[in-house]
């Protein structure tokens, strides 16, 4: 079990306040590793005590990472907060739901510049990092609609079918200097962004009807897949999109 070990390991989580980040952020440090917290309107401040109370640190920086100008000051305060960087997980997203023909394009614009610009600048600020240390982990927070195409988010399906391009095209570069860029596609997880689908009866169904495991995803269940691409154990994972879906690709 020492390959799951993060003992002594940095980790930096993007949308570590609430939901599917601050799940993650709590389980690397359960396994060992000291986070610093990136969060912009959801204060982190319980998930910090809950951290400390491991005995691991923990720093906080509040940021937006929408705005590319404030990235290069999340990488820095977590090397000055923690010590090093050995662990990058990119999980801060937003949806914004309306059919295509009357899509907004500054929700276009929006949930591109939060959910695949600021991964691509946040994977290369913390890269030339881990290139130069010889060692690092990526993780990037993918989704069923990297393969799929959804319906009335269109932003988001081409964001997310991005970030698992994204995914391999790091991977290819960086396997060969130490570096294990991964990511994790959930299922429909019961989080704020699905909240509108589990609040549709009718749909709500349908999605239900289709998953083998017959319920929605809860934030606990990532916290084993991000431990494992975080981890030793995951030295030979490359450029993977590790589903997480109760079954729902396979159906």
């Amino acid at each position: 079990m020492n390959l799951f070990d993060l003992s002594g390991k940095k980790a930096v989580v993007t949308g570590a306040g609430r939901g599917l980040g601050a799940a993650i952020a709590i389980g690397l440090a359960e396994a060992g590793a000291d986070v610093a917290l990136v969060t912009n309107r959801t204060p982190a401040d319980d998930v910090k005590a809950r951290i400390e109370s491991l005995g691991r640190r923990a720093v906080t920086i509040q940021a937006d990472v929408s705005d590319r100008s404030l990235l290069s000051g999340v990488i820095g305060q977590a090397l000055e907060g923690l010590g090093g960087l050995d662990i990058l997980v990119n999980n801060a997203g937003i949806i914004r739901r309306t059919p295509a023909a009357e899509h907004d394009y500054q929700d276009w614009q929006d949930v591109l510049d939060v959910n695949l610009n600021s991964v691509f600048t946040l994977c290369q600020l913390a890269g030339r990092h881990m290139i130069a240390q010889g060692s690092g982990k990526i993780i990037n927070v993918a989704s069923m609609l990297s393969f799929q195409g959804g319906i009335n988010v269109p932003g988001y399906t081409s964001s997310k079918h991005a970030v698992a391009g994204l995914t391999k095209a790091l991977a290819n570069e960086w396997a060969s200097k130490g570096i294990q860029v991964n990511a994790i596609a959930p299922g429909y997880m019961s989080t704020d962004n699905t909240e509108a689908l589990r609040d549709d009866p009718v749909r709500s169904k349908q999605i239900l009807e289709r998953i083998p495991a017959a319920r929605w995803g809860t934030s606990q269940d990532l916290v084993g897949p991000a431990v494992l691409l975080a981890s030793r154990a995951s030295d030979y994972m490359n450029g993977h999109i590790l589903c997480v879906d109760g079954g729902w690709m396979v159906r």
